[in-house]
């Protein structure tokens, strides 16, 4: 998404936020109080009431890769959890957007952080299967023969299990990708029958 359309959304989501005037302690206590008691008009007035902390905890993190959307959602989501415990507790009033904001930020830290560890994961073995293939082709035209997952292992320093995991995963990425195209060349080979057809039949 360009930063055009995240600031469009981005002022979408801060005009949903102003469409509920923040309450005073006062009425937030009154409104805990009725949700406690299990009144969901009331448990909903003090959702909406959170909007705007998740969304300015989403807005503190838009530098990390993830559109503010999805920051959003993410957030809205520990927001209805932690208004659930909030209730339960009998909070006091002036405490709820505090507490909410902590929660929605400790969640997206989570969040992201997950998500940072998964990229670099997946980085990893992206550089470990060129790794490999690159000691395939060397070892096959130094040696003449296809080399073993002990010659691969001795010469990358890795163990014959990570030589053998990173083989299978590479297998199968060319397996896939060998699809992709056999799947592309049988649409266009359709594609190609179809238009003679009708040629034929203009004729």
């Amino acid at each position: 998404m360009s930063v055009r359309e995240d600031d469009t959304e981005l002022d979408a989501l801060a005009a949903q936020v102003r469409a509920h005037p923040k309450l005073s302690a006062e009425v937030v206590d009154a409104l805990i109080a009725a949700a406690s008691g299990g009144d969901r008009d009331a448990h909903a007035a003090l959702v909406e009431q959170s909007l705007a902390p998740v969304l300015a905890e989403a807005v503190a993190r838009r530098a990390r890769g993830v559109e503010v959307f999805d920051l959003f959602q993410e957030g809205s989501v520990a927001a209805l959890v932690a208004v659930e415990e909030y209730v339960e507790r009998a909070g006091a009033g002036a405490g709820l957007v505090p507490y909410v904001r902590r929660v929605a930020g400790r969640h997206l830290d989570r969040v992201l952080e997950e998500r940072e560890a998964a990229e670099a994961e997946a980085a990893a073995l992206a550089e470990d299967t060129r790794l490999l293939d690159v000691a395939r082709v060397a070892l096959h035209r130094r040696t003449g023969h296809k080399p073993t997952e002990t010659e691969l292992a001795a010469v990358l320093l890795w163990s014959p299990e990570r030589v053998t995991l990173i083989a299978g995963i590479l297998a199968n990425a060319r397996e896939e990708f060998d699809s992709e195209i056999v799947q592309y060349l049988d649409d266009a080979g359709e594609e190609g029958e179809g238009g003679g057809d009708d040629d034929g039949e203009g004729g």
